[in-house]
């Protein structure tokens, strides 16, 4: 399954996007959600250290594995992580509503209002359970990040 995340132009504490599943041999993709992150800092060519605010900035733009781990952060619950993110670790999809509650991590919402997302625990729910019902099936998970 490919997954890609369209970035929006960055607000001064945020970055809103949508969530598509993206369909293979076609030209069609899904929105399964808004999401929430941190602002995009990234500085194409240059080394995410040179750049990165910890705890204020959004991953780099690319292609990420997916996986369903158990999170130390969260009490054992098995969330979706990324993996190899440059510059980053221990990024995952989670439940929250704006860039206060993220080191990083991509909050899905149901709606959004331009700076942060609402009805994120349903959001999320749909959003593990898809991966959850994909990833079971021995399917791997990719997750392109687009900047605007």
């Amino acid at each position: 399954m490919r997954l890609r995340l369209q970035r929006h132009p960055s607000g001064p504490e945020s970055t809103i996007g949508a969530l598509y599943q993206v369909h293979p041999d076609t030209s069609l993709s899904e929105r399964w959600c808004w999401t929430c992150e941190d602002v995009i800092r990234e500085i194409h060519g240059v080394d995410v250290a040179v750049w990165k605010v910890p705890g204020e900035t959004a991953i780099p733009s690319g292609l990420y594995r997916v996986v369903m781990t158990p999170s130390v952060r969260f009490h054992g619950k098995v969330l979706p992580l990324l993996m190899e993110v440059p510059g980053f670790s221990g990024i995952r999809i989670h439940p929250g509503n704006s860039a206060a509650d993220t080191e990083g991590c991509i909050l899905p919402g149901e709606t959004t209002d331009g700076t942060h997302v609402f009805g994120s625990m349903l959001a999320y729910g749909i959003v593990a359970a898809r991966l959850h019902e994909v990833l079971s099936q021995d399917e791997q998970v990719y997750l392109e990040v687009r900047n605007p």
